[in-house]
């Protein structure tokens, strides 16, 4: 029972737990809302039970798991590439010397239940461009930098707004090209260009707005919304997937809780 003496808990101690704790929190955001959620929870599961058996001295369960556990390591790397690349990007893109930036990679920290983010115009103004078939591509900064992409196009510092957005991709407007990166409430660069995702199982019918929409999702945790110049269609792509909903309010309220 000597194990079981919690009492003798040092400061480097807390330091650790509080270390993984946040290890744990970024990668249950990385994972939430993906299949890869079903196969995290099943590897913390054999974890567990290799370490039951190691405790109960079960030889013959324990090396049996305690192999899978030696070659696992290829294995999730495998499986979790995606994973691992938005894990790395968001850890490579983390400006330190930002005060903001810090702040927003910790806000799990804070108790703000809103996001600053005028979502309701973003909406407003991809339902009004729908009606008129206009463009567009809209992506949302969440954990991951974008500055990265912000110099393929032009710089912007415009406070978001409905007239903004309508302008910004309106037919005749030189800015309509590309995507739009909003960050904070803040249109931050215009005329972006995206990565192109090579998944042969999406839909024909969705064009390059929609390929580059998926591919900067599935890089990055940020969020994009397309709207179809053909059929004025609004899409919300979150994690390089379409996420279904029935009406503007419907979408408003998915963007705001992605967001929080």
């Amino acid at each position: 029972m000597d194990n079981l003496q919690f009492w003798d808990f040092r400061f480097i101690d807390f330091v650790d737990v509080f270390l993984v704790a946040i290890l744990l929190y970024y990668i249950y955001k990385l994972v939430k809302g993906t299949v890869a959620i079903n196969i995290f929870i099943g590897i913390l599961i054999i974890y567990f039970v290799w370490r039951l058996t190691d405790y109960l001295n079960m030889q013959m369960l324990h090396r049996i798991f305690d192999g899978f556990m030696k070659v696992g390591i290829i294995a999730l790397i495998v499986v979790f590439q995606p994973e691992i690349r938005k894990f790395l990007l968001m850890v490579g893109s983390t400006n330190l010397g930002g005060k903001r930036r810090i702040f927003k990679n910790f806000k799990f920290l804070k108790s703000d239940s809103e996001t600053t983010t005028d979502v309701d115009a973003i909406v407003n103004a991809c339902t009004k461009m729908g009606t008129s078939k206009t463009g567009a591509l809209i992506v949302i900064e969440r954990n991951n930098s974008l500055d990265f992409l912000t110099g393929t196009g032009d710089e912007m510092n415009i406070t978001v707004t409905q007239p903004i957005i309508e302008s910004i991709f309106f037919k005749n407007s030189p800015l309509h090209d590309g995507a739009a990166i909003i960050d904070n409430n803040v249109v931050k660069a215009t005329r972006v260009i995206l990565p192109v995702s090579n998944e042969k199982n999406i839909p024909e019918r969705f064009g390059l707005r929609h390929r580059a929409a998926i591919g900067i999702t599935e890089k990055t945790d940020a969020i994009a919304i397309a709207v179809s110049e053909e059929s004025g269609q609004i899409s919300y792509i979150k994690n390089g997937e379409f996420m279904m909903f029935k009406d503007a309010e419907e979408l408003t309220e998915k963007i705001k809780k992605d967001l929080i």
